[in-house]
């Protein structure tokens, strides 16, 4: 019969500088990441593991030495996360939302926001995967208000959605995709 030691499941030993480190290391090595993400990552490790360093621990040294080396870049992950999110249909709001939440700078995320064509393409990108406007089966009033709530809350602005909702036709629709931003 097995021994009640051995069903227990063990407590991780407390960190020191050497085992954060290898930690902050792994993380990178395995998942892109911001500075920030970096640094509550590792103070989030040190609050579940516990302290056995002779100094105290420093997450904002390592996160801040891992930007140094070049391990970390905030603007190429802002740029990658920012197109992956338009990709899939978000708008600039709920873009600059994430980047905010992943502790993107402001003047980073003003630095690589998406231009109009960019922001129309999402409102397409969206409508056609949520089957949004002229995507979806014919709609009433009703219908088009929930479709044009569910725009808004992907972060688009309510010109652009009430542009897709209520366009004519998908051709239509592209066609206001592809349109330049006229400018006053």
């Amino acid at each position: 019969m097995p021994d009640d030691r051995s069903r227990r499941p063990r407590k991780p030993r407390p960190l020191d500088s050497a085992r954060l480190e290898e930690l902050a290391l792994a993380y990178v090595a395995r998942f892109a990441t911001s500075e920030a993400k970096l640094e509550a990552y590792l103070v989030r490790k040190i609050r579940e593991r516990g302290w056995d360093g002779e100094r105290s621990a420093d997450p904002s040294a390592i996160a801040r030495r891992f930007v140094d080396l070049g391990y970390l870049d905030d603007e190429a992950y802002a740029r990658t996360k920012s197109g992956g999110l338009l990709r899939r249909g978000y708008g600039p709001r709920r873009v600059a939302q994430a980047l905010n939440a992943d502790g993107i700078a402001a003047e980073v995320r003003d630095e690589i926001r998406a231009d109009k064509g960019e922001e129309r393409r999402a409102a397409i990108a969206l409508a056609a995967r949520r089957r949004l406007g002229p995507w979806g089966p014919p709609s009433d009033r009703d219908l088009r208000q929930k479709q044009l709530a569910a725009m808004l809350r992907a972060g688009h602005g309510f010109d652009a959605a009430r542009a897709v909702i209520e366009a004519p036709s998908i051709a239509a629709a592209e066609q206001w995709a592809a349109e330049p931003e006229e400018t006053p």
